[in-house]
């Protein structure tokens, strides 16, 4: 950064226009601006680093996004669930402290309750168009490949039940 500089004589072309409680300011203009750096001489440059900052973080952001697009299981509604969950993410990676994670406990919660509402909708909206197997069809689906494995296996009905067993038993597993 640029080092404030005090003017030469009071008439000089190239002075802060700013007003202090002891009148005009007696530093130079910064280059390109009626003020000096004290009083916001470089706001151009200030607003160019802004910018990059902010599109850095947007370019983060999106190659962010597109791994979790990338994703199989994301469809519509989990690009949403996607973003809540970088929101939340970040928002938990500014925590340095318990001190700061109490600070942030309003948003971590807010974005929590948001991240589950869109989890639900999506869920519904799966459900509703059939994209989710529910109990009794999956209870059908097992019933069919036990009658598979009964047709391969109709000389040996011992090793078919211990097979229907194992079946059953791992839906139970699943299903409780």
């Amino acid at each position: 950064m640029a080092d404030i500089q005090k003017i030469d004589s009071e008439d000089q072309a190239d002075r802060c226009q700013a007003i202090n409680s002891q009148g005009q300011c007696r530093n130079v203009a910064h280059p390109g601006s009626s003020y000096c750096l004290a009083h916001g001489g470089n706001k151009a440059g200030q607003a160019a680093e802004k910018d990059a900052l902010r599109n850095y973080a947007l370019d983060k952001w999106q190659a962010r996004l597109d791994q979790k697009k990338a994703s199989p299981e994301i469809k519509g509604l989990r690009d949403e669930i996607g973003i809540l969950r970088i929101l939340l993410e970040d928002r938990l990676n500014q925590c340095q402290s318990a001190t700061d994670l109490m600070l942030h406990t309003s948003a971590v919660s807010d974005l929590i309750m948001k991240i589950e509402k869109v989890v639900a909708s999506c869920h519904k909206l799966e459900r509703n168009m059939g994209m989710v197997l529910d109990k009794q069809a999956i209870l059908n689906f097992a019933g069919r490949v036990i009658q598979i494995i009964t047709m391969v296996l109709e000389d040996d009905q011992d090793k078919v039940d211990e097979i229907a067993d194992h079946i059953l038993e791992e839906l139970g597993q699943c299903t409780s």
